[in-house]
């Protein structure tokens, strides 16, 4: 497993089983959320300190290895 992806997990008591960082109440989802909306990593850091680096890190390496098991894509429109 990747190291950065071991940072991500996925707990049925936490954030209701959606993949997390670290076991926190932090959903990949919204971090995702976050830096699509234009925050930087540097801004996320300074709002959460109690997230790293390698956290966003692996929330971006957990979208591209989801994406690489999906068959089915989002539309571009």
């Amino acid at each position: 497993m990747n190291a950065l992806l071991s940072r991500i997990t996925v707990d049925s008591a936490i954030c209701h089983g959606k993949p997390a960082i670290r076991h926190l109440r932090y959903p990949v989802e919204s971090i995702l959320e976050y830096l699509a909306a234009g925050d930087s990593f540097e801004d996320l850091l300074g709002e959460f300190p109690d997230l790293e680096r390698d956290d966003l890190r692996a929330c971006l390496e957990f979208a591209a290895q989801s994406l690489k098991q999906k068959s089915l894509h989002l539309a571009l429109t």
